[in-house]
């Protein structure tokens, strides 16, 4: 069988303490293209995952983006064109295989008046983000999503939710950054307060249409901050990923009934209505700093790196989802005041700036999208995108019950 040996971009990523909380390490990338008898070309990609610690309750979201023209101009590889063992959700470590069908549908070039796709100019980014899987089942909510005025169509009915994933670490510096050089050319993207050294952190270079962007040395495993929620939103589109529902983020931050979920029953959460993370002791209860909020004596008078307080990670291994920076969510907050206008959204959890007792599970803010804080950043969510019905009349409706005092939402628009 012809095989042919194709251009690729290696990814090296950079090594430091926390590694781990940026994109995940893949090595020995290689690609090549082969002619098939009946299928037509295809393209088999294969590279190792070196991290150990991926699992089926931590796996590695992976995607991959490519070039058809040496790099000016990126997109997202379809999964839906996919096969093997190294793409979307993968549970171990070692040598992954993705083979890409339908290459010849493309708008690849073709050499001569073969069937071959022109690949000189073909360049490939294979990158992965650490997951955390939260299984399918009950957990007790006590807020209720956008204040009782979410107008969006994106929250989930009651408190019994399907499997999701949800990201282990914020966003961070260096993850935001790889995605300004593929798509803020022109300057998209990135605002000039981002280049604060004690906040942030990412230089622009050059001029448009050519910006090219930086990390400030040891900002890299910072939480990525100064982004709207537009911004979040489309940094989680470039990945193939977006945000969390509020519910989604408030069962991530607390745990389910049952850990294991509805269908194992095995592992009952013993603190199903914690406050915080860890449990009902405030951040800083017998002098113990659990995360990072407002002053300087958790060790961090600004933003932490991500996974800096992991001794008191959320119940399925989730960093920082107390303090640190407040975190975008699909979650709408819009009055009849707002009518006409883009409603404000929701975010979660605390932030460097916040009291102590601001980092727990139920607290929340609402912000204008367009609004660049140094407080707030972003985690990335995986799963079916929530979607709530909506009501014949087209106001919101919700009802209440109680399960242990808690509030039970159902709510629909039109």
């Amino acid at each position: 069988m012809l095989k042919r040996i194709l251009p690729l971009v290696f990814l090296f990523l950079n090594c430091c303490n926390l590694c781990h909380s940026q994109w995940i390490e893949i090595s020995n990338q290689k690609a090549s293209q082969e002619p098939t008898e009946l299928g037509g070309p295809r393209i088999v990609a294969e590279y190792d995952i070196n991290d150990k610690d991926i699992s089926q309750e931590c796996p590695a979201y992976i995607f991959i983006r490519y070039s058809k023209d040496s790099g000016t101009t990126w997109e997202f590889l379809s999964m839906e064109h996919l096969q093997g063992n190294g793409y979307g959700l993968v549970e171990s470590s070692g040598h992954k295989k993705t083979i890409w069908w339908g290459t010849s549908e493309t708008s690849f070039k073709t050499i001569g008046k073969t069937n071959i796709a022109d690949f000189n100019r073909l360049k490939f980014q294979i990158r992965g983000m650490k997951m955390l899987r939260v299984p399918a089942g009950e957990f007790i909510i006590r807020s209720l999503p956008g204040g009782g005025y979410d107008e969006s169509e994106y929250q989930e009915s009651g408190s019994n939710l399907p499997l999701f994933y949800i990201a282990k670490y914020e966003t961070t510096v260096a993850m935001y950054t790889d995605y300004l050089n593929e798509i803020g050319k022109e300057g998209a993207g990135w605002n000039k307060r981002m280049s604060n050294s004690s906040r942030c952190g990412i230089v622009q270079n050059g001029a448009a249409p050519n910006f090219t962007y930086s990390v400030k040395p040891g900002r890299e495993n910072y939480p990525v901050t100064y982004v709207s929620w537009y911004d979040a939103a489309a940094f989680l589109r470039w990945c193939g990923l977006r945000l969390p529902s509020e519910a989604e983020w408030e069962k991530a931050f607390r745990g389910g009934i049952y850990l294991d979920g509805d269908k194992r029953k095995e592992h009952e959460n013993p603190l199903p209505e914690r406050k915080y993370p860890w449990g009902n002791e405030l951040p800083n209860a017998e002098g113990v700093y659990r995360c990072n909020y407002d002053g300087d004596d958790d060790g961090f008078p600004y933003t932490a790196p991500v996974g800096s307080f992991d001794k008191f990670n959320c119940p399925y291994g989730a960093c920082d989802m107390s303090g640190n920076v407040a975190e975008w969510t699909l979650g709408w907050y819009s009055t009849s005041y707002h009518v006409g206008l883009d409603g404000f959204r929701m975010v979660r959890g605390g932030s460097w700036m916040a009291v102590p007792y601001a980092c727990d599970a139920i607290t929340g803010a609402t912000q204008l999208p367009l609004k660049e804080s140094s407080i707030m950043g972003f985690r990335a969510c995986y799963g079916t995108s929530p979607v709530r019905s909506k009501s014949d009349s087209g106001s919101v409706g919700a009802s209440f019950g109680t399960s242990n005092g808690a509030r039970q939402i159902t709510a629909a628009i039109d």
